[in-house]
């Protein structure tokens, strides 16, 4: 009989040159974590990993790309990929529009103003 899962959890995948922090850790490079059930930040969860944010280019949630600072709920798929993935892919997968974006709102964020 399968185990049920917490009700409070995301699914982690971690790729690339990422998995060395989860080596570290001894931490699988796939696994379920707990979270606020009112949700966190994929930059939280990857701070909590101690995965440096500024390591990470992508972050999938659900299958697509969304900025590091979206939010993540229960039942979440989240997954962190490095810098690397070849130029055209970026641009097709939508990694270099987000990136654009993300680099928007952490201005808007060190400037002290709302984040949207």
């Amino acid at each position: 009989m399968a185990a049920i899962s917490n009700p409070h959890s995301v699914s982690i995948r971690v790729f690339g040159f990422l998995r060395h922090h989860m080596d570290e850790q001894g931490l699988s490079y796939a696994f379920d974590k707990d979270i606020n059930p009112k949700g966190e930040t994929a930059y939280n969860i990857a701070v909590e990993l101690h995965i440096p944010p500024e390591e990470i280019e992508a972050v999938f949630i659900n299958g697509k790309v969304k900025n590091i600072h979206d939010s993540v709920f229960s039942g979440d798929r989240v997954a962190f990929l490095p810098y690397g993935t070849p130029g055209p892919y970026r641009v097709f997968l939508g990694i270099a529009k987000e990136n654009v974006e993300r680099a928007r709102r952490e201005k808007t964020m060190a400037n002290g103003e709302d984040q949207k």
